[in-house]
């Protein structure tokens, strides 16, 4: 999974997909979360950059990180593989 090509994503959290024009916010953990998915890196990655980052837990991680993947595929900000 990553970011669609027409997925612009600022440092302030501000998230443009240029092909419909639609706007959306993020916090600073979305945007690196984002970013990271930019990068193509895999999901098992993305935790373990952010559980050590953040000393947050794999259940918890899973739970919000499941969260803002559904967000993201309904406004169609990923791509799946």
């Amino acid at each position: 999974m990553k970011t669609g090509k027409n997925v612009a994503i600022s440092e302030s959290g501000f998230v443009l997909n240029t092909a419909s024009g639609e706007s959306f916010s993020t916090n600073p953990i979305g945007v690196e979360i984002l970013n990271l998915l930019k990068e193509d890196l895999s999901v098992e990655d993305i935790a373990k950059t952010i559980m050590e980052k953040y000393e947050v837990d794999f259940n918890t991680f899973e739970k919000d990180f499941s969260d803002f993947q559904n967000l993201l595929n309904y406004y169609h900000l990923i791509e799946a593989e």
